[in-house]
């Protein structure tokens, strides 16, 4: 097979980008590419099935792993026993060294969701993290103040991209490597050893697995990897955000499908509202209301939360809580009542069981690590609390119509408004994007794009009186260009412009795209040069 590397190369891209990792990428596509393609169809028929009115159930042909009370994960590796606080990000140079000492048990290095997939970020993501491992990282700021790796930096924990992109800078044979192999395969080659030398290992985050035979295809890449390698079997860990509604009723098979290379769950909230919308926005009893009143409190989050904890302490494995998004702010009333708002969540998580939780800025990781402290004192986990009074079924599961709220006019330019400029920020190269107090990265636009969109397709009420309709969205769409616009300079402007054409095309169209990453991905970040690196 021929790889062809058809984007720029820049300084030091070759130490990524060296003959042996490409002909790991290789491997790694000859062997897996095709059941990839397979698994995404089979996600679009049972998309399908979803909109002529079928739901998901706990699968009957899975029960006796499910019933089966014996089997567990393996137990926790070195870094990743002591998980109370998790913080999350891009590995750019700055953040992964803010991230690395912000006092976090773990860091989560993340391609996917926060990072807008540019071939610059990719490459230079990947670097970042073998500077880090070797130590040799720094960030000197505008202002001229430097910034150094710390004595005891965070367990790094690699998110690679999801199953459904693609890496169009990479070719095999005139196709696009998946996204999450060359991901997960660059780090692994470069970084597998270092990590292992190190004390630590190489450790992952899966996104938006759908079910457990997408779990059992990572197994099998972990295993091919390793073997080819020459990295002893069950070195790899790896923890499943259970971020799709069709995921939260195949917990116990994913945790199955990886038991030697399990570290836990994590529930991913923002994407699982966002899956929820997606699979069932058509149906007029899944009408979610403002997004801001789809809480973790709501019926079917908490169901979805209080399974997965049970879940995965029943198998030894540790669950781990969701996103905490606010940005500490400089008006001390606004920061208060955002901190505020953080402690109860990661009081809750911890009351409930969860062994901690993720925090999006290094300012509030005291305030996890403070909620988690009073629970957990000197134990690293709460995985001996089980939770066997907990009994959750499809139709929690599924109760999304007794979540309360309503859909006002505020709601509807909010969800314009964070759509609009968090699609600015992804042009511009910038996958966390702090927008009105909150740090938004691609699941929070889904599901302000997704709204929109069931909104529109049930021309759903407004508490102040009307509906929305396309008209309305269209109008505010233009005044918040107009906004963003009157923000910036007139070079600056053809970016919004190709931000609300992404809205357009994703959020008011009949059919509701899977994800807005995906079209946006080919059409603005690719940047094939010529002649391109061949092997």
């Amino acid at each position: 097979m021929r790889v062809v590397v058809t984007g720029p190369m820049e300084d030091r891209f070759e130490e990524i980008l060296s003959p042996k990792a490409l002909d790991f990428l290789v491997a790694l596509d000859s062997e897996f590419a095709a059941r990839r393609v397979a698994l995404l169809d089979t996600r679009r028929a049972r998309r399908a099935r979803y909109a002529e009115g079928q739901l998901p159930e706990f699968l009957p042909g899975t029960a006796a792993i499910r019933a089966d009370p014996d089997w567990r994960v393996a137990p926790p590796a070195p870094g990743l026993l002591d998980r109370r606080v998790e913080i999350t990000g891009p590995p750019d140079r700055r953040m992964t060294v803010n991230a690395l000492n912000s006092g976090a048990r773990v860091w989560l290095a993340d391609f996917e969701d926060a990072l807008a997939p540019t071939w610059d970020n990719v490459v230079h993501g990947q670097l970042n993290l073998v500077d880090a491992i070797d130590r040799r990282i720094d960030f000197t700021d505008g202002r001229g103040r430097r910034y150094a790796l710390g004595d005891d930096p965070a367990t790094i924990v690699v998110r690679p991209r999801g199953w459904h992109l693609v890496e169009k800078h990479i070719v095999v044979d005139g196709r696009a490597v998946p996204a999450s192999l060359v991901d997960f395969g660059l780090y692994f080659f470069h970084c597998a050893q270092r990590q292992l030398d190190a004390g630590s290992g190489p450790y992952f985050y899966l996104p938006k697995l759908e079910d457990h035979r997408e779990a059992r295809l990572w197994n099998d890449v972990f295993g091919f990897a390793q073997n080819h390698l020459g990295i002893p079997q069950g070195t790899i860990r790896a923890t499943v955000l259970i971020e799709t509604i069709t995921a939260a009723f195949e917990m116990d098979e994913i945790l199955y499908e990886l038991r030697e290379h399990s570290a836990g769950l994590n529930a991913g909230r923002w994407d699982y509202i966002f899956s929820v919308i997606k699979n069932f926005g058509q149906r007029n009893d899944f009408v979610l209301p403002d997004r801001g009143d789809v809480t973790m409190t709501v019926p079917f989050l908490r169901a979805y939360t209080e399974l997965l904890v049970r879940t995965c302490h029943r198998r030894g494995a540790h669950a781990i809580g969701g996103m905490a998004a606010v940005i500490p702010s400089r008006d001390p009333k606004v920061n208060a009542a955002a901190i505020g708002k953080v402690r109860a969540d990661k009081e809750r998580e911890a009351a409930d069981g969860f062994d901690g939780s993720w925090v999006a800025h290094p300012g509030l990781v005291p305030v996890c690590r403070d909620a988690f402290d009073a629970v957990l004192g000197d134990r690293p986990h709460q995985l001996d609390r089980l939770r066997p009074e907990v009994t959750v079924g499809a139709d929690d599961l599924l109760a999304v119509d007794r979540t309360p709220g309503r859909v006002t006019g505020a709601g509807l330019r909010g969800n314009v408004a964070v759509a609009l400029r968090y699609f600015d920020a992804w042009l511009g190269g910038s996958g966390a994007a702090a927008i009105f107090d909150l740090m938004e990265d691609a699941a929070t636009a889904e599901i302000a794009r997704c709204q929109v969109w069931q909104w529109l397709q049930h021309a759903t009420p407004l508490a102040e009186g009307g509906r929305v309709t396309e008209e309305l969205v269209r109008s505010i769409l233009v005044e918040e260009v107009a906004t963003l616009n009157a923000e910036r300079s007139v070079e600056e402007r053809d970016r919004s412009t190709q931000a609300a054409e992404i809205f357009v095309r994703t959020a008011l169209g009949e059919e509701l795209p899977a994800f807005f990453t995906t079209e946006a991905y080919a059409r603005h970040l690719v940047t094939p040069v010529a002649p391109p690196l061949a092997r």
